[in-house]
């Protein structure tokens, strides 16, 4: 009898333990996604999908979809991006090397820096970390450089603190080399 007690009192213990790591190990990232190959909406929706049915992350937050000029590399098609917030268990490396794999698995496959692409998936922050080595640079390097990741990033979260330059990003000024944006759709399309 007092080793059933014993056993359901360990058992509720563990219960609660496991909920507090759920609870405790939650990170939160932003990530840009773009497309300017194939069907550009269904990759962008399949990433999408593809990071919200994870089990280590959860989508919460989508922006609206811009269809942009490309950056770098201007002899391609345009592109469609937006912004997510993800919470998720990964540590960054293990998003990091999550989200290559997402993007091989729709395909991409890099020829030309900055060129054509199935999918792009960068993370722009994680949680306040900066961070930076051969492979990522946290937060994204881009992000004040961009119109087409800093206005839909301020769309879903316009308080959040850049913590390299120390502002919100809904103060951040847009860069004077002229707009990438090309329209904003109408209609949310990834909309959760």
């Amino acid at each position: 009898m007092l080793k059933l007690k014993l056993l359901k009192t360990e058992q509720k213990l563990n219960k609660k333990i496991n909920k507090f790591r759920k609870e405790v190990i939650t990170n939160i990232a932003y990530i840009g996604i773009g497309s300017n190959k194939g069907n550009r909406t269904d990759n962008l929706i399949s990433a999408i999908e593809i990071i919200d049915t994870d089990v280590e992350c959860e989508v919460v937050a989508i922006s609206s979809v811009y269809e942009t000029k490309p950056f770098g590399y201007k002899n391609q098609d345009n592109f469609l991006n937006a912004v997510i917030k993800i919470k998720t268990k990964y540590s960054l490396f293990e998003l990091f090397e999550f989200l290559k794999r997402t993007e091989s698995k729709l395909g991409r496959q890099t020829e030309i820096k900055w060129g054509p692409r199935e999918i792009d998936l960068d993370i722009l922050f994680y949680n306040d970390l900066i961070y930076s080595d051969e492979n990522i640079t946290i937060p994204h390097k881009g992000i004040i450089d961009r119109d087409f990741v800093l206005i839909p990033l301020s769309e879903i979260e316009p308080g959040l603190i850049h913590p390299a330059v120390y502002k919100k990003i809904g103060e951040i000024e847009l860069p004077d080399t002229g707009s990438n944006i090309i329209s904003k759709f109408d209609i949310n399309i990834l909309a959760k």
